[in-house]
């Protein structure tokens, strides 16, 4: 896990360690809790008391001054918390599931698992440890694809006609449109390959299997941790299932704001009903699950409207650990979708390699100064020793809002809109205990569709401030996230962990960051996403008290929250209106909270102009004749919702164009 953290952070926190297995690094530290009035007097860590060192461990968590000491504080806490909360043994089991309520989902697939796995013809994976260059090549031969071996730079080089960098959202569109074009497809994706009898749902290995950095993926700052997946599908072999269309709202904005012709088109409506329709969309849910009923059911005790979210699953679909790999196969990512359409018609996909560089070229007498040539990628498995230089006549990149900025800029792009604009759609959490003697609620917070319902904070003047929904979180990730008051309040408020339901407020966000480098994410909310954000919340709560929980309350770092139980309604109000929304871990304030974050975009976004945007209308860069984006990373501004069918919908607009552009028989380039 160690590995998984910012190295800043680890280091911090190393060094702090050490110095605690000293007297005298405990005294700088701790002060005078180390004191003993029994030889040697002052202890090390190790040897003061339990109740000490939670006192410590407290002073630490509200630490305004030397921030350093918050920092480690938080590390111990979700290092520990997580590991031991997800770790299991050689049975996959964890003694203190059982005492908490937990169960994982151990449900088979729906369907009989098929000859052979969908995308068994079309895929190149090096994660066996027998894998080796020469056994590669012949699979990339025995695969189709023109391949030639360059001794003297130690690598294949592979021709095709469209290279796609990511197999997510955007790119598992992209590859699936240009190869039912007629193009020859290579799709590269440092992920593996999993199919649903893969899954364990197991919080830990899927984390670490399924998502970017292992799941503990974090702002620089600390402030956000930020999910994202990173397996053949991207974020849809993981994501919530949640199908919303791109509002109108959002789609006037871009179209006349941004002056963009293609989100005011009927092309791109008419995409939104081609992608629903490829993915299986469902407008209804059969039954929902524990935390979406707590939603439902608290806003209609409100009066407040509450909507039924579609989803790319079967009506009857009941699972609570899609996020970890849909167990049952009925979620339709795009690894049993647009990859196995990209696959049908001939594309091949190499799992298990991560882009390093396009290769560009000066591009004279033309109106962009570069010209893209494909890209270079290496093995993941060290075994694998020769790179891949992977030549075509259009590159994608699709490896998502995070990935795909530094990886333009390392190649030496420079217009300034790329790696800035970054959206994050931040989120707060709020939550609420609900007994099991309240009948009408049933169920267990981890079971059930996750997102099924959605209710719209809107504002006196009709805009949305915030949409309440419910999140997944398995109890390593609710141990490692929730506030730390003491050992004795975790254990009483994880044996509590499976009728705790928890909803979320995310924003529209008009605050933005960067991230130019690989994994150093900067990001800064405006002021009215902090307003947003409180408005958000406080409705979260107001509907959890509505939907009969006798206990609710924030993730701020003091363990804010009040029982509802009796309570005056004056002090219930008076305690929702102190609700503020409050610094992350490295701010100055006394308390602090995490932020959480399911959704990127922007950082490549589409302009009208280059000084507006890093690509064009068509999705290609404006410095780099052939370079094309198609993920979230291009979208003009933050959506304020479940992105998935605008991505998609977005890569499969620029996919089409340019499938049109290359049977223009645009030139190939050999050389």
């Amino acid at each position: 896990m160690v590995t998984r953290g910012q190295p800043q952070a680890v280091f911090l926190a190393r060094l702090i360690l050490t110095l605690l297995s000293f007297r005298l690094g405990t005294l700088l530290l701790c002060g005078y809790l180390c004191f003993d009035w029994n030889w040697p007097f002052i202890h090390n860590f190790s040897e003061i008391s339990l109740e000490k060192r939670e006192k410590i461990l407290k002073k630490w968590s509200r630490e305004r001054y030397l921030l350093p000491l918050r920092v480690v504080f938080v590390m111990i806490k979700m290092f520990c918390l997580f590991y031991f909360f997800a770790r299991t043994d050689e049975k996959s089991e964890n003694p203190a599931w059982e005492a908490i309520g937990y169960r994982v989902d151990t449900r088979e697939p729906s369907n009989k698992p098929r000859g052979e796995r969908p995308l068994q013809k079309g895929i190149v994976e090096t994660v066996h440890e027998n894998e080796n260059d020469h056994s590669l090549f012949q699979c990339l031969v025995d695969h189709g694809l023109q391949v030639t071996v360059d001794h003297e730079h130690n690598l294949f080089e592979i021709k095709c006609d469209v290279v796609v960098v990511g197999s997510g959202c955007g790119g598992g569109v992209a590859a699936a449109v240009l190869a039912s074009s007629g193009q020859k497809v290579v799709v590269l994706e440092k992920g593996n390959y999993f199919v649903a009898e893969d899954y364990s749902s197991l919080e830990g290995p899927s984390m670490l299997e399924l998502y970017e950095s292992g799941g503990l993926l974090s702002t620089l700052d600390g402030k956000f941790m930020v999910f994202a997946g990173s397996a053949v599908g991207g974020g849809s072999a993981v994501n919530w299932s949640a199908c919303i269309e791109t509002p109108d709202s959002v789609l006037r904005d871009w179209f006349v704001e941004h002056k963009i012709p293609l989100f005011g088109s009927l092309d791109y409506r008419a995409a939104m009903d081609k992608v629903s329709k490829r993915i299986g969309v469902t407008e209804h849910c059969t039954e929902e699950g524990f935390q979406n009923q707590v939603l439902r059911k608290g806003c209609e005790n409100l009066g407040f409207k509450v909507e039924s979210v579609a989803r790319n699953t079967p009506e009857e679909h009941y699972c609570g650990s899609c996020n970890y790999g849909c167990r049952t196969g009925d979620k339709k990512g795009t690894d049993v979708t647009w990859l196995v359409d990209a696959v049908d018609n001939g594309a091949v996909i190499l799992a298990g390699f991560k882009a390093e560089k396009f290769i560009l070229v000066d591009n004279k007498d033309s109106i962009r100064s570069k010209k893209c040539l494909g890209v270079t990628a290496t093995a993941l498995n060290k075994n694998v020793t020769r790179k891949l230089q992977i030549k075509a006549k259009a590159t994608i990149s699709a490896c998502g809002s995070l990935l795909t900025p530094p990886l333009m800029i390392s190649s030496g792009l420079e217009n300034p809109n790329i790696g800035t604009n970054l959206h994050l759609h931040p989120v707060l959490l709020a939550w609420g205990y609900i007994p099991d003697h309240v009948s009408e609620l049933k169920g267990k917070t981890f079971e059930g569709g996750i997102i099924t319902s959605i209710h719209k904070v809107v504002s006196e003047d009709s805009k949305v401030q915030a949409i309440i929904e419910s999140p997944a979180m398995g109890p390593a990730s609710f141990a490692a996230s929730f506030p730390w008051i003491s050992g004795r309040e975790l254990k009483d408020r994880m044996l509590r962990y499976g009728r705790i339901a928890q909803l979320f407020a995310l924003v529209r966000d008009q605050g933005s960051g960067e991230v130019k480098v690989e994994g150093k994410i900067k990001y800064r909310l405006s002021k009215n996403d902090k307003e947003n954000l409180k408005t958000g919340l406080r409705q979260a709560l107001r509907i959890l008290v509505a939907a009969g929980a006798e206990e609710v309350g924030t993730y701020r770092s003091d363990g804010h929250r009040i029982r509802c139980k009796g309570i005056k309604e004056e002090d219930l109000e008076e305690f929702i209106g102190s609700i503020e929304v409050v610094g992350g871990m490295a701010s100055r304030g006394e308390h602090w909270s995490v932020y959480f974050s399911a959704h990127q975009m922007g950082s490549c976004r589409m302009g009208a102009t280059e000084e507006d945007g890093a690509v064009d209308e068509n999705g290609e860069s404006w410095e780099a004749e052939g370079l094309f984006v198609c993920d979230g990373s291009v979208l003009p501004s933050a959506i304020g919702i479940n992105p998935m069918i605008t991505i998609e919908s977005t890569s499969y607009c620029i996919s089409k164009k340019i499938a049109d552009s290359l049977k223009k028989d645009i030139p190939s380039t050999e050389n």
